[in-house]
């Protein structure tokens, strides 16, 4: 049954997010439609609406959701009307290579379904009936919103929807990129270059595995108050203390251990690595703009036998990693409720655009 459904959708790069309503298809065999419970409001969000990352619009934006099956697809029989899902905007196939050699994040599906739902069509049409772009392959920043059924992970039910959604995207890529891409050894020293929602999930993912020190490197000084909160042990504002670089190495002695860039320039990817010693390991975390560039120097690199690797979605395995997630959080070992600094109506979406480039919350959220 098709389903009209307040939607926001970038309409036109660097202009304001709009609110729609659109009409959402029936889910077609293998898929499921979702009633969206809450939405984050994440920067890759934000990138897709000033063509950092360069998806055609319009699109309806979104990939950070949980809520709760409505409509069943022919063929999918191993989940129930009313279920609670989380929405993964990395489906895994299960066959090729990638799945198979244990790295589902780099699913070929995946690659291929970034506009598109995994069959290369789009179920959402504008008032006009002018096809919609689903961001990420998803697109559910909207109350309703029909997905493969690989798109959905089941959970608990008893988890608040808000804080069940961000797990998603923020959560699962930045503690995943330190948990699963690293794999943070407990004792260890750890920098996060950046510290929104990505970066703070890294540093929860340091804390939890068990880093000794978790320097945080952010020009906000608000964003680095959060840090703290969230598991970082010092903090650095190269506004105010200087060069980054130069001060992690006379604070760890000759570098650290791994250094993680949430934030997507080349130049921020560049101290990352040269901030960590001899073997120790970079991981690049932020998505930047397809023209960005890294410059290391080259002479070195056979002598400090030091990595530099990216991580893609946390090294995610959705259907395990979720629920580990949850309960982490149920034990009190992952913060959440802290996290989710503020909420919003689907009407309010451009002001919660607005409060994301501003970094006035640590993850704000679209509750519907």
């Amino acid at each position: 049954m098709a389903r009209q459904s307040k939607a926001v959708l970038c309409r036109e790069w660097n202009k304001p997010v709009v609110v729609e309503t659109i009409t959402v298809e029936s889910p077609k065999r293998g898929e499921v439609m979702v009633k969206i419970g809450a939405c984050g409001v994440c920067q890759s969000d934000h990138s897709a609406t000033n063509g950092t990352i360069p998806l055609p619009p319009p699109v309806v934006l979104g990939h950070e959701a949980a809520g709760t099956i409505c409509e069943l697809g022919e063929g999918v029989t191993d989940l129930a009307i009313g279920d609670t899902v989380v929405v993964s905007w990395v489906p895994t196939c299960g066959k090729c290579r990638y799945c198979v050699m244990g790295k589902p994040q780099l699913c070929d599906v995946s690659a291929k379904a970034t506009l598109t739902l995994p069959d290369g069509t789009s179920r959402y049409k504008d008032s006009k009936g002018q096809t919609l772009n689903h961001f990420a392959g998803t697109g559910v920043m909207t109350e309703y919103a029909a997905l493969h059924r690989d798109n959905v992970i089941k959970i608990d039910p008893s988890i608040g929807i808000d804080k069940a959604a961000i797990v998603g995207c923020a959560v699962m890529t930045g503690a995943g990129a330190a948990l699963n891409t690293a794999k943070v050894e407990p004792g260890s020293t750890c920098v996060v270059f950046g510290t929104g929602g990505v970066g703070l999930n890294t540093i929860q993912g340091c804390a939890i595995a068990g880093a000794n020190r978790i320097i945080a490197v952010d020009m906000s000084d608000k964003k680095l108050e959060f840090a703290r909160a969230f598991g970082a042990t010092d903090t650095i504002n190269p506004n105010t203390d200087g060069d980054a670089v130069g001060k992690i190495m006379l604070m760890t002695g000759g570098g650290a251990d791994y250094a993680f860039e949430c934030i997507g320039f080349g130049s921020t990817i560049a101290q990352a690595y040269n901030c960590v010693h001899k073997g120790g390991m970079a991981v690049v975390v932020g998505v930047s703009k397809p023209t960005e560039v890294v410059t290391l120097g080259a002479f070195l690199m056979p002598f400090q036998e030091k990595i530099l690797t990216g991580s893609m979605y946390g090294g995610a395995r959705p259907s395990i990693d979720f629920p580990r997630l949850l309960d982490l959080y149920k034990s009190g070992r992952l913060k959440l409720d802290e996290l989710v600094t503020a909420t919003y109506s689907i009407d309010q979406a451009e002001q919660a655009f607005a409060d994301l480039v501003a970094g006035v919350n640590a993850r704000g959220v679209i509750v519907f």
